[in-house]
């Protein structure tokens, strides 16, 4: 069944994670709405690629422009299915808003499925929703998971509706486990034998 989610994004997003799940959920039938405050649909973020190159934290590079489905302004929550709220630097500035709050709220209130990545724990902190929840998220935003009441686990972590990963490098297993949590069924058909042309 396919599914309408909402992705929350802002600036310096990190690259691979905005990019590969919102492809991701596409291909397999979701419906998804990528949305900014103060941005409307058509509107670019700017992503940020983080790298582990051997120093103690990423590095951030340029990224790509990444193109807004949707108008924050104009989304209801309720209209929703389920969550996305991938990492970088956007989750740290976009806790500042006080509807992105709201927004975050309404799923954890009415128990949808929420996604979220590397550092989008900093946004679920702000919300208050995190308390007595296990997850995950960038070892660096440890501190944060646990004073906002959350048990803070190395690895992606499923508590009922919530579905976290530390880095881009969970994609697989975050993604999985998402849709798992979402009900999706995927089917695989037989491959196309190839042209003869």
């Amino acid at each position: 069944m396919a599914h309408d989610l909402l992705m929350l994004v802002g600036d310096y997003v990190e690259d691979w994670e905005v990019i590969v799940p919102y492809q991701a959920l596409q291909t397999v039938g979701h419906d998804v709405d990528a949305v900014c405050p103060d941005k409307d649909a058509g509107d670019t973020v700017v992503t940020a690629v983080h790298d582990f190159t051997g120093e103690q934290t990423y590095s951030e590079k340029p990224g790509h422009t990444f193109e807004l489905s949707a108008t924050f302004d104009d989304i209801d929550a309720e209209s929703y299915d389920g969550l996305v709220i991938p990492g970088g630097r956007a989750p740290e500035y976009l806790r500042t808003y006080d509807g992105v709050i709201d927004c975050v709220q309404h799923f954890f209130e009415e128990d949808k499925p929420v996604a979220a990545l590397c550092h989008a724990p900093q946004l679920l902190n702000a919300a208050g929703v995190i308390e007595g929840r296990a997850l995950t998220s960038y070892p660096a935003v440890r501190a944060e998971v646990e004073s906002g009441g959350g048990e803070w686990h190395d690895g992606v972590t499923v508590d009922g509706n919530l579905v976290t990963g530390r880095v881009f490098t969970d994609h697989v297993e975050w993604i999985s486990e998402f849709l798992d949590v979402l009900g999706t069924d995927i089917q695989h058909g037989e491959p196309m034998p190839a042209s003869d042309d």
